[in-house]
């Protein structure tokens, strides 16, 4: 079972034209996402390509630019998958990818109060471009909530301008949090639009040289755990099969079981792991109650009357005190060891006497 949780899916979100005065608001206003069949043509063709090359699941991708905005906020994939032909053995899913920049620092709309919006999506990623964006989504936004992010998308095209601490990188993972690699910047392929205009991607030979240099080094701060290896290929000639991708990130220094699990073990763990956010405090299985069909009387052990067993008791420790087992010295008896001792030395005395 092969995993790609990174097919980018590109829908023109409406621009938020509220002011900072009137920020908070507006009241929501539903968008319509209706695809035309020319998008749909083309997404299925993708697929198609997807399940030859042996790929089973499949995550598409929703990109959003900064902050999730209640009132503009359209979730897009929801209409994409009751379209989509269904397809024996294979599973889709449905990703929400939010680019952090400066203004994410503020406020990303990642909060309980909005959890509601964030509830369709399968899985949740996070995209830092900044040393504050980094911390914010490796301490905060990992820990158990509705609104846990189990995905940590460096980009990798980029210069990197922070540094990833060891600190942050082993509290992300061991709150369960993988770091994702896309090897769709090592072919220089054309990555998701939004996340260009982000400027959270490039292209080139500058962005290959950046993506082998910031792939090796989240291979060695993570020491090959938690690694996720992702397409995020928009074109159907850079998709690559599983065990070709694996290949290409054994070239970033590590072994190939850790390759092929990137792509098998890892998401698959990551999956159920985000099951959890349905649940109360991330616990994944609800308690069930189980009542027995027929009722079975056991008899309990009789037990003495708690009388008797301390008559029983006292009578056992008189039979031991008074049965001459163990004798008690009495005044008559140290009298006579006495008399016997002051015998005794005056038959010693009366031996010398005569010897002289």
């Amino acid at each position: 079972m092969y995993f790609d949780l990174n097919v980018p899916i590109h829908f023109p979100q409406p621009v938020s034209t509220a002011n900072k005065k009137n920020k908070g608001k507006q009241p929501y206003v539903p968008v319509d996402v209706v695809y035309s069949p020319g998008q749909i043509a083309a997404i299925e063709t993708r697929v198609d390509v997807l399940v030859h090359l042996g790929y089973t699941v499949i995550a598409f991708n929703q990109t959003v630019a900064s902050s999730v905005h209640p009132q503009t906020h359209a979730n897009t994939l929801e209409p994409l998958l009751a379209k989509l032909k269904p397809r024996q053995g294979i599973v889709f899913l449905k990703r929400l990818t939010i680019v952090l920049d400066q203004e994410s620092e503020k406020s990303m709309g990642l909060t309980l109060v909005n959890a509601h919006i964030f509830k369709p999506y399968d899985l949740i990623a996070l995209m830092p471009t900044s040393q504050n964006t980094f911390s914010l989504a490796c301490l905060t936004h990992t820990v158990a909530s509705p609104v846990t992010a189990h995905i940590i998308a460096v980009p990798l095209t980029l210069r990197m301008d922070f540094r990833m601490r060891h600190t942050l990188v082993r509290g992300a993972l061991k709150n369960g949090v993988v770091f994702e690699i896309s090897y769709v910047g090592a072919l220089g392929g054309e990555h998701d639009a939004i996340m260009v205009e982000a400027g959270a991607a490039d292209k080139g030979v500058p962005a290959k040289r950046n993506w082998w240099t910031n792939g090796k080094e989240i291979i060695r701060i993570t020491k090959g755990k938690g690694i996720l290896v992702s397409g995020g290929v928009v074109a159907e000639a850079d998709l690559r099969a599983p065990k070709d991708a694996a290949n290409l990130i054994t070239l970033l220094g590590v072994a190939q079981d850790v390759a092929q699990a990137a792509s098998t073990k890892v998401p698959k763990a990551l999956v159920l792991r985000a099951q959890t956010r349905q649940t109360y405090r991330a616990v994944l299985s609800d308690p069930i109650l189980v009542v027995p069909s027929q009722e079975i009387d056991v008899d309990p052990p009789s037990l003495p009357p708690r009388d008797a067993a301390e008559n029983k008791k006292r009578t056992r420790d008189s039979d031991d005190v008074g049965d001459g087992s163990l004798p008690i010295p009495g005044k008559n008896d140290i009298d006579g060891s006495l008399q016997k001792k002051k015998k005794r030395k005056k038959d010693k005395k009366a031996s010398s006497l005569a010897v002289t």
